[in-house]
């Protein structure tokens, strides 16, 4: 992730933090992505732009930073 620099905020381009939804299942926990969290230009909030919802969804959203790839 790149970060640029303006007078006024500190901005990033590119995801701030992938969101998962952990599922528990009789092998262990399951991470499964299900969206992408990006700041906003302005360096004053961010979306969370979901792809997918869990069927078994419990209300956790567990946001990580992305790993290089």
């Amino acid at each position: 992730m790149k970060k640029t620099t303006n007078d006024n905020a500190t901005t990033a381009t590119g995801p701030l933090y992938h969101a998962f939804h952990v599922a528990d299942t009789t092998g262990g926990k399951r991470w499964i992505r299900i969206g992408t969290v990006f700041a906003h230009e302005d360096g004053q909030g961010a979306s969370l732009i979901l792809d997918a919802l869990p069927f078994n969804f419990d209300g956790r959203v567990v946001l990580r930073t992305p790993k290089p790839e």
